[in-house]
């Protein structure tokens, strides 16, 4: 049960943040992020704010965090929200289980981790002109913070470039996954309502169809690829 504003701070949670404050904190990582996907997640018991007497929701850090961990595991593996809530189910209990789709769960865990763009380009080892490549070459967006994803593919876009691949050969990869999306926007559509509850149902739902359309994508490419071995 969600505890009160009061007692949050008295357990030592330190600030506490109210629904447009927690948008505003992480809408440049997770733009799709609205209200109703905030009350949808503490409808299923991913989250628990704070209250204040007047009835509204009031989010911790520790708050904040575990939602960038929800959204990461949603946006990175795919994964759905029962799963997640599963998974952290355990975390909580003190078990230390594997991420289902990831090979190192307590890394991903433990970090759930925002750069700053010079600090996203030390990490990957990259330069600034091949990041401002990505973002033209959209790749990657134009944001002053960036998640573990964004690390994961100016990484491999500097081990590409390292092989003659160059960021605006990728261009196509946008114009697929755009195609990608119109794909699943349209399998969707009719469990879009206007319901908060049901919108953000149907968000989840397209997570998983992505995850389904990354699987085949990735046979496909390996498949095309086996022929070299031969």
């Amino acid at each position: 049960m969600p505890g009160t504003a009061a007692s949050a701070n008295a357990s030592g949670q330190g600030r506490l943040h109210g629904i447009g404050q927690v948008l505003a904190l992480l809408q440049p990582e997770f733009p799709e992020l609205t209200p109703s996907k905030l009350r949808f997640l503490e409808e299923q018991g991913l989250v628990s704010p704070a209250r204040t007497a007047a009835g509204y929701r009031k989010f911790s850090d520790a708050d904040v965090e575990r939602i960038t961990v929800v959204l990461s595991m949603q946006r990175d593996h795919y994964l759905p929200l029962k799963v997640i809530r599963a998974h952290l189910e355990s975390i909580d209990a003190g078990e230390t289980p594997a991420l289902p789709g990831a090979a190192n769960s307590a890394s991903f865990l433990a970090g759930a981790r925002r750069y700053r763009r010079a600090e996203l380009i030390q990490a990957a080892g990259a330069t600034r002109a091949l990041l401002d490549e990505a973002i033209s070459a959209s790749l990657l967006p134009a944001a002053e913070q960036y998640g573990d994803d964004a690390l994961g593919v100016l990484t491999a876009l500097v081990a590409l470039r390292g092989v003659g691949i160059e960021a605006r050969h990728l261009r196509g990869l946008r114009a697929a996954a755009e195609r990608e999306a119109a794909l699943v926007e349209r399998a969707i559509a009719p469990s879009r309502r206007s319901d908060p509850a049901d919108k953000a149902r149907a968000a989840e739902a397209a997570l998983e169809l992505a995850g389904h359309l990354e699987t085949v994508r990735t046979s496909v490419v390996r498949s095309a690829l086996s022929t070299l071995g031969r």
